[in-house]
């Protein structure tokens, strides 16, 4: 998993059929890389967010999707 912070939404009006029905986000890494992931618990933009990939990922979103969302992060506490 990484961490992220959603920065904007996406619209397809084609795309491939699992992802109908899928809210599409743009998250930013702190490598300043743009990623878009699924969301299934209601992210919204500036928040931090925690993001699964690959096989977690598809499990997660119960499609076929490279990246999803899996939690919206309240603190980060680093030593």
């Amino acid at each position: 998993m990484i961490i992220g912070e959603v920065t904007g939404s996406l619209w397809a009006t084609k795309k491939d059929d699992s992802l109908n029905g899928h809210k599409l986000l743009i998250v930013t890494t702190d490598h300043n890389r743009n990623i878009v992931a699924t969301d299934h618990i209601g992210a919204g933009v500036g928040d931090k967010v925690l993001l699964c990939f690959g096989h977690a990922a598809q499990m997660a979103a119960d499609s076929s999707v490279d990246a999803a969302i899996v939690g919206i992060i309240d603190s980060i506490e680093r030593q």
